[in-house]
């Protein structure tokens, strides 16, 4: 960690500032230098959104919950009333605790623009008010196999197709939800509906550029306007409540304790389509609290949530082959560290150096020691599979970083700058043409569409980073309602 230099006491014992720079003992870096860097990448990082783009943001987003609502259609399958979650980020960028073994690499830039996941349950459990109860007697720590008779007749006859069967001596069946066969149905019906809507092409309707099945998830990647929009969409299962297997952790101590309440830190989970090392993939779904970490992200700082971003940026692409750590590593260890640290030293808004050799120096401590607790659930170890070789390699990856931090975060900005370039050399190519949403006819553009952009840009401006929960119904998909974190529109 940063170290200063020696200086002589104030009045009254009052230390004053450094007689020289402030520098990290480790890599001799000035920590001066090291905010300006993660500034400068934080600059760079960042969307500007204006009407246009904030229009093609809605109407991509409108093109994908519409074609969900026809997914539904085709054989009632998904919830008439559905709740999505929709993150800011995709899944390759840690939003999520999924497996990204089996995902084709995708670069902003390059590939898209800007990039969502949105959760869409194929299942709801909502009707509980005490501790959810699952089976994990077949799994790992963090997963489970869920059995549908935890729900009615007619969803176990919509269902069992996509589930395991096991017969009992007894002479009784279990169908277990199968995460496998609920991804190949899911991707079947979008490129149902796609192929479809295709047939009927209306003006200003998202080009489809890419819909790929990357193991259980469906990456779509839509053109719209100057804008390429990376959509992961993970079918899922929700939960009202809070998973007994979870419940020691209420217990504790946390960072978030007095500026959110218990209630909406606990509202609700998921079982997403990932299974353990040796876990069946046809049968073992993982514990997400998706939904949670949006309302703790609200109690962490700007100046550590910086320095997260810019540790990400410079370890995603380091420590990606051989598969072993993942940007949902590091969220996690960033929360741990906000358990661990006083609040009033998070909140100095010129720590972003110290936080992120911090975080940096509490990766390697975790590869060392082959530990990384999952924050919800202390008692997984996500990193107890991994071989020696592997956590060495990454240890001393790492190692490199941490001797020079600043060349590495001038790398990660050069690369973003890159990325932006290609955006922006898009968009002067696609700048002539006007998009209007797929429901419009081309008539007068400063009727609804025009205010609905101004708006969408409003709430994107005054809610940065945070998650839109979106509630369709899909009998009528040119009304949806918007919640962005605890606000409706």
């Amino acid at each position: 960690m940063a170290a200063p230099l020696a200086s002589k006491p104030g009045p009254l014992g009052a230390p004053c500032k450094p007689a020289g720079p402030e520098l990290d003992f480790r890599s001799g870096a000035r920590t001066e230098e090291l905010n300006k860097l993660i500034q400068e990448f934080t600059k760079h990082d960042q969307r500007e959104y204006d009407d246009q783009r904030a229009l093609e943001i809605h109407t991509a987003k409108d093109f994908i919950f519409s074609m969900l609502g026809m997914v539904q259609k085709l054989d009632q399958k998904l919830p008439v009333a559905n709740e999505y979650l929709l993150l800011s980020g995709g899944v390759r960028e840690g939003v999520v605790d999924l497996d990204l073994d089996e995902l084709n690499v995708y670069a902003r830039g390059t590939d898209y623009d800007m990039d969502f996941t949105l959760l869409v349950p194929a299942l709801k459990l909502h009707d509980r008010n005490q501790p959810v109860t699952l089976d994990m007697r077949h799994s790992a720590l963090c997963h489970s196999w869920l059995s549908l008779r935890l729900f009615d007749e007619g969803t176990i006859s919509k269902w069992k197709d996509c589930c395991t069967i096991v017969d009992h001596i007894n002479g009784a069946t279990n169908y277990f939800f199968s995460p496998t066969k609920v991804a190949d149905w899911f991707y079947d019906s979008i490129s149902i509906v796609l192929s479809e809507i295709q047939k009927k092409p209306q003006r200003g309707m998202p080009k489809v550029e890419k819909v790929e099945k990357n193991g259980t998830i469906i990456s779509t990647i839509l053109g719209v306007g100057s804008s390429r929009m990376l959509y992961d969409i993970v079918p899922v299962v929700s939960f009202k409540g809070w998973p007994a297997v979870a419940q020691s952790w209420l217990m504790e101590n946390h960072f978030w304790d007095g500026k959110i309440t218990e209630e909406e830190v606990i509202s609700g989970f998921y079982l997403v389509p990932a299974c353990s090392y040796k876990g069946k993939k046809d049968n073992e779904w993982r514990l997400s609290f998706a939904r949670s970490e949006v309302q703790l992200k609200k109690c962490i700082s700007s100046s550590l949530m910086q320095a997260y971003q810019a540790c990400k940026a410079i370890i995603i692409k380091l420590l990606s082959r051989p598969k072993a750590i993942s940007p949902y590593h590091l969220r996690s260890m960033m929360l741990w560290a906000c358990d661990r640290l006083p609040a009033n030293y998070l909140a100095q808004e010129d720590y972003a150096a110290h936080f992120l050799l911090g975080l940096i120096d509490d990766l390697q401590h975790c590869l060392v020691n082959k530990m990384c607790p999952n924050y919800f659930i202390p008692q997984c170890n996500m990193l107890e599979h991994l071989s020696e070789e592997t956590v060495m390699l990454h240890a001393r990856k790492l190692s490199s970083v941490r001797s020079d931090p600043a060349e590495h975060l001038r790398t990660a900005i050069e690369h973003v700058k890159a990325a932006n370039r290609l955006t922006l050399e898009l968009q002067r190519r696609g700048s002539t043409s006007s998009i209007p949403s797929p429901q419009s006819d081309g008539g007068d553009p400063s009727q609804p569409d025009d205010r609905l952009a101004k708006k969408l840009q409003q709430l994107v401006t005054e809610n940065p980073g945070k998650s839109i929960s979106v509630f369709i119904n899909p009998d009528d998909v040119t009304r949806p309602h918007f919640r962005i974190d605890d606000k409706f529109f």
